[in-house]
């Protein structure tokens, strides 16, 4: 009885001791997951199968080899020809199914681009740019057609822009016809059309809109001079898009701000100074709230800081009469006075300055400003190339090129956009197309990428290929 007790008592203890054993290991080594699945979905089998001939199909059903879902289907699905109503897409499982309510063409190849619109629903894959395709006729269409598109003013990519194809040479059909074939425009302004049928078509780029026609002057817009013929030669073409007008832009004053100027008498400006000092490169300005009824420059005085009468100096009222400008040839670092009587400006409010007004100001150093030197290489200066200097957005200075190199001994300090304007007309300014009765293509402006960063108190030396 006691040799029985005893060994029941070792086989306890042995036991014991390995489940501390296996406790002590599950907390030393934790178990470990797969690789992350970084693969799209895979099409297994479609039915009818990817590129069939001779099919009119109602139902298309695509398997994959996991679950998958559908996003945005309506803005990434692109069907090639274009048919009257969207189809139906849905997904199960690892199922997607299409339905096709419309009656299609007999021999006609159709393909069916999903953009973004497939992925699978564990760690959201994309299946970019699936396509799939199939013909009512004996063979699949193969011609393909492709570019770039640019913004004509700019020199920049707009990808929210369409490139449409009309299988007609009328010019009409862009005012009223669905597009035959569409396609979108990359990041970078490329498009590419594949599985086009062969023949004439007319070429136009548009917004990513219902409509997909040219009804409003003010939309972004482009076309190919001549019509495209589509065969065995493969086409590429650079197209510039343009607005005809350019939409007006409404700002809405505030209510509070409208009862207050009603109510303030006083002449409101300001200038154009950086913390009380004048840009030696640009005139001194004075920007007044409201335009001026009467402006006697006779009366302003401009001098030295001892107050005697300085020469060679012109005060101009602006055409929109709200900006006065004093030009002058600026020394840096030298002192001002800018003197305003009373009764020498009134604005259209009736309203003037309540006691003469002195302004005191001194120009800034040469040190705050930098040297550039510009070389271009690979740049026909037999079409009129014009500089432009951008900055924030805003056109700081425009410079016609006459010759390879630019030098500026003083130039402002900071970072800027280059654009060259090749000018057709040589007015200086970037002029629009239009297409109507008379088609004119855009002048065409070249971005340049690498931005001009000027230092201060430096001599900035920079290569600009084009």
């Amino acid at each position: 009885m006691i040799h029985v007790t005893k060994h029941i008592g070792v086989i306890f203890s042995i036991y014991l001791i390995q489940l501390v054993l296996l406790s002590s290991c599950a907390n030393i080594i934790p178990p470990t997951g797969g690789p992350k699945d970084s693969l799209p979905p895979l099409l297994l089998t479609a039915v009818p199968k990817d590129s069939a001939l001779n099919v009119f199909p109602k139902l298309i059903t695509l398997s994959f080899d996991e679950f998958v879902t559908i996003q945005d289907i309506n803005s990434n699905l692109i069907v090639s020809p274009t048919i009257k109503n969207m189809p139906i897409v849905d997904n199960k499982l690892r199922t997607v199914t299409i339905k096709i309510k419309d009656s299609l063409e007999a021999n006609t190849t159709y393909s069916l681009n999903f953009g973004n619109a497939i992925k699978d629903v564990n760690e959201g894959n994309i299946l970019k740019d699936f396509t799939y395709i199939f013909s009512t006729g004996n063979t699949i269409d193969n011609f393909s057609y492709s570019g770039k598109v640019l913004l004509a003013e700019k020199g920049s990519v707009d990808s929210t822009l369409l490139v449409v194809l009309h299988n007609t040479t009328s010019d009409t059909a862009i005012f009223k016809n669905r597009p035959r074939y569409y396609a979108k425009i990359n990041g970078k302004g490329f498009f590419e059309f594949n599985n086009l049928s062969g023949g004439l078509y007319t070429v136009y780029v548009l917004p990513n809109d219902f409509s997909k026609k040219y009804d409003d002057s003010t939309k972004l817009f482009a076309f190919r001079s001549e019509p495209l013929r589509i065969n065995e030669k493969s086409v590429s073409d650079t197209l510039y898009a343009f607005e005809a007008f350019k939409r007006k832009a409404t700002i809405a004053a505030s209510p509070s701000a409208s009862v207050a100027n009603k109510n303030d008498t006083r002449l409101r400006y300001t200038i154009t100074l950086d913390n009380g000092t004048q840009d030696l490169l640009s005139p001194l300005q004075l920007k007044f709230l409201k335009p001026l009824k009467s402006f006697d420059s006779s009366r302003i005085q401009f001098t030295d800081t001892n107050y005697v009468a300085l020469k060679d100096y012109t005060i101009n009222l602006d055409t929109s009469k709200t900006i006065v400008s004093i030009n002058y040839p600026w020394k840096e670092q030298t002192n001002f006075r800018l003197i305003l009587p009373k009764d020498a400006i009134l604005d259209t409010g009736g309203n003037g300055l309540v006691k003469t007004d002195t302004l005191k100001f001194t120009t800034k150093k040469e040190a705050d400003y930098g040297s550039i030197r510009l070389r271009f290489s690979n740049i026909n200066l037999q079409k009129h190339p014009v500089l432009q200097i951008f900055q924030s957005d805003k056109l700081v200075e425009s410079i016609p090129l006459t010759s390879f190199e630019l030098v500026r001994k003083l130039f402002r300090s900071g970072s800027y956009e280059l654009r060259i304007l090749y000018d057709a007309n040589q007015n200086g300014v970037w002029d629009t197309g239009s297409f109507g009765k008379v088609k004119k293509q855009p002048e065409i402006v070249q971005l340049i990428t690498k931005p001009l960063s000027v230092r201060a108190n430096w001599d900035n030396e920079v290569n600009i290929g084009l």
